[in-house]
């Protein structure tokens, strides 16, 4: 039997991935503004039972437990996201000292732990005073992005060398303009494109303020990407498929690395494109963040704004803890896909599983539907590696349970699992497994 361990190249980066909004609680301490997941949680059904991320894993408060978590763990590098409205509570203008302190202790923490930190400035947690301002459909907002990048750059850019301008571009834009299942919660066409094409010229601009700002700066973004498949093979639901993957896997990724939309979606752009535009969103990027975790099934749906909708995988698909379909050979062909359509080193920046892990009577918590996640799909990632993909890191989504968005407290991705009454921290027998996969896979 092939060792498991033998296909990772030497200075493969190990990790563990969170987000602001998910995990930091202290939504209204230390001068932190409200951002539009703080308004979409107060929103009648925006969140399943009424959950908000007020205090979430508290990590705010208790952030040096979580890094001696991560220590212990034995990861090389923790990604996490800064929180716009804590360091900018207005989103520009005025900022806030004891917001960019907390970064500044997290970073110091992580350092002196031997943990690399990997800054994302953007996952979702939009400052509500922006959205008032139009959001992502006005284009005044890839300025005021800049801006908040130069003052996190300048502030973090002696220490921190790894930097993610966006997270899961198409997940927010998406659901946040077209399909009603995040922040802002907004259905409208016209909206949603130039949602698209402003947070393109924002990652544009973003990659030009690290370059300057911080030397030696190692840059990606991150894009969530998994094939669309029809639900079942019709005409309608072919046509369907097509145009959520250009949605889903090709708006962003198409014109920041290649300089061009996909076909479909660049006729519909046009009118809200520039003289210019596309020269400033290709900007050179260092590696490719892949987020992955199973296939889209889509159908036609007459009742939604672009005439597609979510279908079901098979019925005899594997599923993990919170049904997701498990397709290990999904992410193997992702992982080469993108090796010949960007030729870009790729980081694995999320993967993991979910489920409704409890705390047993042994005081432990059991999640061998993780473990068997997490072992086929490293599998399927060295068979990617073996063909020629330039995979360089993998890190797990999540270090703890969260906030999942929309899904409030009910699902766990963790592989630490967090009492949500007492926030106490449980390593989760998958940590476990973790640390041993990085200890063998270094020794």
């Amino acid at each position: 039997m092939t060792d498991p361990t033998s296909s990772y190249p030497p200075g493969f980066v190990w990790g563990v991935s969170t987000s602001a909004y998910q995990i930091e609680g202290a939504a209204a301490e230390d001068g932190r503004g409200a951002s539009i997941w703080d308004v979409r949680c107060r929103t009648q059904g925006g969140v399943v039972n009424g959950d908000t991320g007020d205090v979430a894993c508290d990590h705010y408060h208790r952030m040096p437990e979580d890094v001696a978590l991560m220590k212990g763990l034995g990861v090389d590098a923790y990604r996490f996201s800064v929180s716009w409205p804590r360091v900018l509570p207005r989103g520009k203008g005025a900022v806030n000292e004891a917001g960019l302190d907390f970064y500044d202790r997290l970073i110091d923490r992580l350092l002196e732990a031997g943990i690399e930190p990997w800054l994302c400035l953007y996952h979702w947690d939009l400052p509500q005073a922006l959205q008032d301002m139009g959001g992502w459909s006005a284009r005044d907002c890839a300025g005021w992005y800049a801006d908040y990048a130069a003052l996190c750059a300048r502030r973090y850019g002696d220490r921190v060398k790894r930097w993610i301008t966006f997270n899961e571009f198409s997940v927010f834009t998406l659901f946040g303009y077209a399909i009603p299942w995040a922040a802002p919660g907004i259905v409208d066409r016209a909206q949603h494109l130039r949602a698209i094409h402003h947070v393109n010229l924002a990652h544009g601009a973003g990659v030009d303020v690290l370059r300057d700002l911080v030397p030696g700066a190692s840059i990606g973004a991150i894009h969530n990407r998994q094939v669309v498949i029809p639900e079942t093979d019709t005409p309608e639901n072919r046509a369907a498929a097509s145009l959520l993957d250009e949605h889903w896997n090709l708006v962003f990724c198409d014109p920041q690395i290649l300089g061009h939309y996909p076909p479909q979606t660049a006729a519909a752009i046009e009118p809200y494109v520039q003289a210019g535009d596309m020269a400033r969103i290709a900007r050179p990027v260092d590696w490719f963040g892949l987020n992955h975790y199973g296939p889209i099934f889509a159908k036609a749906d007459p009742a939604r704004s672009w005439g597609y909708g979510w279908g079901d995988a098979p019925p005899d698909s594997p599923t993990h803890g919170v049904g997701w379909a498990i397709f290990p050979d999904a992410f193997r062909d992702e992982l080469l896909t993108i090796q010949r359509r960007y030729r870009l080193p790729i980081v694995v920046t999320e993967n993991g599983c979910g489920g409704s892990d409890t705390v047993s009577p042994d005081g432990a918590v059991h999640d061998p539907h993780r473990i068997n996640y997490l072992t086929i799909y490293n599998a399927a990632m060295r068979d990617a590696m073996a063909q020629g993909a330039d995979v360089q890191g993998y890190f797990v989504w999540s270090l703890l349970d969260n906030f999942e968005w929309g899904s409030g407290y009910g699902q766990r991705f963790g592989i630490v699992h967090v009492d949500f009454q007492t926030l106490a921290r449980t390593p989760k027998d998958s940590a476990r497994w973790y640390a041993e996969l990085i200890r063998s896979a270094k020794a």
